[in-house]
């Protein structure tokens, strides 16, 4: 085995198990949930979530000039 592979292996395991920052995305799947399950009972709000949710796919996927 190659030692790049194993070096791999070991930080693929570290990111599989790490907790750090899992309640700040259970905190963003349960603000999702909510506001899917709001889109849902209140049809005039969806194009407002889906506007905001384009807002933040747009953000995130930014990449910043070097």
């Amino acid at each position: 085995m190659d030692i790049r592979e194993d070096s791999f292996t070991a930080r693929l395991l570290r990111l599989l198990f790490d907790r750090d920052g899992q309640d700040l995305i259970e905190y963003a799947l349960l603000a999702a949930a909510i506001a899917v399950a709001a889109g849902a009972v209140m049809p005039p709000v969806t194009t407002q979530i889906s506007s905001i949710f384009s807002k933040i796919v747009s953000l995130a996927t930014i990449t910043p000039n070097t």
